[in-house]
């Protein structure tokens, strides 16, 4: 059934790739680079997530049995992206006042349940970084005598040692001594940690013994260890943000190159989103901004609103957040919802899938995850009248399989967010509005408008004329 061939962009070719499993008895393994824990995911790491579920949907629909890996990183990441700094989770633990562990516990949940609100699926694995920690001292050792070397501050990789380094980036020069700060005692300014000795005289809340000191595993290390340990190594696709592709992932592919003394990268496909941009400082937290997922939410925004805002664009292009990027997002989501619901009001017995629209889909998606294509055939369908209302329903089920955008159950009622300083319940402000509305029929307009102004102070902005007929909204 689903004809079109699946073309990716693969960073590491620069170039639109037909996509091939590895090996087809394996199914399609995945691995995306998760978050540090130790604070509130912002919306622009979110995006990756919207992305790679996106890229797990798809492959799914294509019908390909799928591994797919979301690594935790609570430890290891530092400050700066190279090799100064200090531990995320440290400085995050000093700041709050808070045990390591309780801190990187606490934001893993949030993550988890960010995750679950964006309607994005579980994947098969979702490691911690601590509870490889051993795995990744066996692999270091593994690796140290041909391609690392020893300084007072750690372990060392040396990335003259291994084939075209950088070459991700797109050549070596581009990773540029500027951008990463200078270590005493390394041999080239690439050269990254594998192993951080605990400075003496300090301890960290996080840190192990290892042939070179006790200490922490360098951030680069844990993503080639739990790969290689969960989907073998190469394996098919690995996935992350575009801010990955200057270091992080150059840094892998040179362990994943060390570790398997060739000249594979470790994945086939390396695939990367775009950024999150915030041209007028909409999201900043010190503005009092909307940064995270949660704050969305206590503005009245539903989560699935920032999911099609973020389908809206292609993953490889930059996608600008601006409330009026966001409530377009939203208002388009009440347009499907009420449409759905219309459909569903209609829905005699049978049906049968519409085969046009759903090979339309299978045709967008298939080119390298067109979303912004797919989205208007969702609209066509759910407009064409020439097709029943079982239809409809049933072809809208597989782009609920695709997008993930749950319109088969999202209600207008669960769309419906209260703010968090909101003061009425939905149900008090529907009396509200019929107050208001019989107010209007009676031509009291100063009591119309004293119920406006009532609901505007408690987060609620009253919607006449709007053509959805929604009524009201939450204030952003």
């Amino acid at each position: 059934m689903n004809a079109a061939p699946l073309t990716l962009y693969n960073s590491i070719t620069r170039s639109l790739e037909r996509f091939e499993p590895l090996d087809p008895a394996k199914g399609v393994r995945v691995y995306s680079c998760g978050p540090t824990v130790y604070s509130d995911p912002h919306l622009g790491n979110l995006r990756a997530y919207v992305f790679t579920d996106t890229l797990s949907r798809v492959l799914t629909w294509k019908g390909n049995a799928l591994t797919h890996v979301i690594n935790i990183t609570d430890v290891g990441h530092l400050t700066s992206d190279a090799d100064a700094g200090e531990d995320k989770m440290e400085a995050a633990a000093r700041k709050q006042g808070l045990n390591a562990w309780d801190i990187s516990r606490h934001y893993a949940d949030v993550f988890r349940r960010n995750l679950a609100d964006l309607n994005i699926r579980k994947p098969t694995h979702m490691p911690l970084a601590t509870e490889y920690v051993e795995r990744m001292i066996a692999f270091a050792a593994e690796i140290a005598p041909k391609h690392c070397y020893e300084i007072e501050s750690g372990l060392y990789f040396d990335s003259r040692t291994v084939p075209d380094y950088g070459r991700l980036a797109g050549s070596q020069g581009d990773i540029g001594e500027g951008r990463i700060d200078p270590v005493e005692g390394k041999r080239h300014p690439q050269d990254f940690a594998i192993w951080r000795k605990t400075p003496v005289g300090e301890t960290r809340q996080m840190e192990w013994d290892s042939p070179w000191g006790r200490g922490a595993p360098g951030w680069h290390l844990e993503c080639s260890v739990m790969s290689s340990e969960l989907l073998g190594l190469p394996f098919d696709i690995h996935t992350g943000g575009i801010d990955h592709r200057e270091i992080h992932h150059v840094n892998e592919i040179a362990q994943n190159q060390a570790h398997c003394s060739c000249a594979d990268s470790g994945a086939h496909f390396w695939m990367h989103n775009n950024f999150l941009v915030d041209r007028d400082g909409k999201m900043s937290k010190s503005k009092g901004g909307i940064a995270t997922l949660d704050a969305l939410v206590a503005r009245g925004v539903h989560p699935l609103a920032y999911r099609l805002m973020c389908l809206s664009a292609h993953y490889r292009s930059e996608l600008e957040f601006s409330p009026d990027n966001l409530g377009a997002a939203l208002t388009r989501l009440k347009r499907l919802v009420m449409t759905v619901s219309g459909l569903k009001a209609r829905i005699g017995d049978g049906g049968s899938v519409a085969g046009a629209y759903r090979a339309r889909l299978d045709e967008a998606v298939a080119d390298d995850l067109n979303t912004p294509r797919a989205l208007p055939v969702l609209d066509e369908l759910l407009a064409d009248k020439k097709l029943s209302a079982e239809d409809r329903i049933a072809t809208l089920a597989e782009f609920d399989a695709v997008l993930g955008l749950d319109l088969t159950n999202l209600t207008r009622e669960a769309l419906r967010v209260r703010p968090a300083e909101a003061t009425l319940t939905a149900a008090e402000i529907d009396l509200r509005l019929a107050d208001r509305k019989q107010a209007r029929v009676d031509k009291d307009f100063a009591r119309s408008d004293a119920i406006r102004d009532e609901l505007a102070a408690s987060g609620v902005e009253v919607m006449d004329g709007d053509p959805l007929g929604w009524d009201w909204k939450a204030a952003l």
